[in-house]
C-alpha cells in the first residue's frame, strides 16, 4: 500500500474472519491502513484494536453495500466448498461463490470502490490433467469438465471479476480495476481448514497409505507469501503502477514443486508418527472417493459425515500440476520467501497434538463400521452403473 496517503485509506476483506483473511487484515493494518474484516462468523483470534469486524453475508447485497462505505479496495476472499463435505453442498457453493461475487462487484460499482482483488484458485485451470510449469496463457478448464462444483463456481466467479475490470463506477467516480490471484494450497501455523483434518487422520490411525506416482509434483503457498502477493496486487492496480495488474490473473505459490505426501512428511514425523510406506494406485483411491461421495449423496441428509477424501482432493494431491511464478514476479514484484513445516509442527504440539494415536471410542467404531457396511452395500448395488453415475 502507498504510504503517502495511507492514513486516509480503508480496505475491506470479505472472508476476513478466516485464517488467511485475518492474517491479511493484520498485515495491512500494520501499514497504517484502516481495515474492515467482513464475514458471517467472527475470527477465532482476538481482533486487534483498531481493526473493525463487521458481521455480514456476501449473499446479501444490502449488507455488502453497507460495509463498503468509504472503502477504496476490496480483497474478496470469501468462498465456500473448498474441501471435505463442504464440496458436496452444491446450493450453498453456488450462492456464496457466484452470487456472492456478483454482489461484491455490484457493491463496488455502486459505492465507488476503485480496486478489487479476487482470491481465486489453481482449480480454474486444473481438473485432473497433468500440468508442468503452466502459465497464465492456459485457457480456463471447460466448465463441464470440472470434477467438483467448487472449482466450477470459482471459475465462473473469476471470469466475472476480470470481466468487470474497467466498469464505470457510480456518480462518475472513475472505473473499477480488478485482478485475480490463483493460489496453491495454503499452509502456515494456525491454519484451520486443511491441516487439522490431516492431523486428525494421523492421530486416529487413518493415515496408513499414500497414493499416486511418487514423482508427481504439486505446490503449496505459505500464508505470509500469499499475504505479500495480495498487497502487491492491490498496489499494482493503482495509477502509480500504471494499473499493470488490471484485468490480469496470477498464479501464486512458494515456487517449489514437491510431492504432496513428501511435503507433509515433516508434519507426520514431527508429531511422532510413522510415515506410511504402503502406496496405492491413484485410480483405486479415486474410485473409493467416488463411492464415498455416493454414500454421502444417499445418507448425507441423515448423517452429514466428513468424507475421508473427495474425488477432487484425490486429483489435487496425486496428479502433477504446478505453475510458473514468472508473471507474478515480473508484474507484481512477487518474491516468495522460503518456509518449512517446523512452525506448523510446533503449533500443533502447542495444541496438545502428537506423540500417541487416539484410541477409537465405541461410538466412533460403530460410526465407521456402519459407514463401511453402507459403502460395501453401495459398491455391490451400484457397481454395474457406476461408470455412468454423476453427482
Amino acid at each position: 500500500m502507498e504510504e503517502g496517503n495511507a492514513a486516509k485509506e480503508r480496505v475491506l476483506i470479505t472472508g476476513g474472519g478466516g485464517y488467511f483473511g485475518f492474517r491479511l487484515g493484520c498485515a495491512i493494518y500494520q501499514k497504517g491502513v484502516d481495515v474492515i474484516l467482513f464475514d458471517v462468523v467472527k475470527p477465532l483470534q482476538t481482533v486487534p484494536e483498531g481493526i473493525k469486524f463487521m458481521q455480514g453475508n456476501i449473499c446479501c447485497l444490502s449488507e455488502v453495500e453497507e460495509a463498503l462505505r468509504d472503502v477504496i479496495c476490496v480483497f474478496h476472499i470469501a468462498s465456500y466448498g473448498m474441501s471435505g463435505r463442504e464440496q458436496l453442498n452444491r446450493k450453498l457453493i453456488e450462492d456464496v461463490n457466484v452470487k456472492g461475487t456478483e454482489n461484491v462487484i455490484q457493491a463496488c460499482r455502486s459505492r465507488g470502490v476503485s480496486s478489487l482483488v479476487y482470491t481465486s484458485t489453481y482449480n480454474v485451470i486444473f481438473g485432473g490433467q497433468i500440468i508442468e510449469n503452466g502459465d497464465e496463457s492456459l485457457p480456463y478448464l471447460p466448465l463441464h469438465l470440472h470434477p467438483d462444483h467448487y472449482s466450477r463456481t470459482k471459475s465462473v466467479a473469476e471470469m466475472k471479476v476480470l470481466e468487470a475490470n474497467g466498469a464505470e463506477l457510480g456518480n462518475g467516480r472513475g472505473v473499477l480495476r480488478t485482478c485475480a490471484l490463483r493460489p496453491a494450497g495454503i499452509y502456515g501455523p494456525g491454519e484451520q481448514r486443511h491441516l487439522p483434518r490431516i492431523v486428525s487422520y494421523i492421530e486416529r490411525g487413518l493415515f496408513k497409505f499414500v497414493y499416486g506416482d511418487p514423482l508427481s509434483l504439486v505446490e503449496f503457498v505459505h500464508v505470509d507469501n500469499l499475504v505479500q502477493a495480495h498487497v502487491l496486487a492491490s498496489e499494482a492496480l493503482r495509477a502509480s503502477k500504471q494499473h499493470i495488474a488490471a484485468g490480469q490473473a496470477y498464479f501464486i505459490s512458494d515456487g517449489r514443486p514437491v510431492n504432496n505426501f513428501e511435503f507433509f512428511r515433516p508434519l507426520v514425523e514431527g508429531l511422532g508418527y510413522k510415515f506410511p510406506t504402503w502406496r496405492l494406485p491413484l485410480s483405486l483411491v479415486y474410485f473409493f472417493a467416488f463411492l464415498t461421495e455416493i454414500v454421502h449423496f444417499l445418507v448425507g441428509r441423515l448423517y452429514n459425515f466428513q468424507p475421508l477424501l473427495t474425488r477432487t482432493e484425490v486429483y489435487k494431491t496425486g496428479v502433477t500440476h504446478y505453475f510458473s511464478m514468472e508473471k507474478a514476479r515480473k508484474e507484481l514484484g512477487y518474491e516468495p520467501q522460503q518456509y518449512s513445516l517446523d512452525e506448523v509442527v510446533e503449533w500443533f504440539r502447542s495444541q496438545g497434538c502428537g506423540a500417541k494415536a487416539r484410541n477409537y471410542t465405541t461410538m466412533q467404531l460403530v460410526r465407521d463400521g456402519g459407514l463401511l457396511v453402507v459403502l460395501i452395500a453401495v459398491l455391490v448395488s451400484w457397481l454395474p452403473s457406476a461408470a455412468t453415475f454423476s453427482l
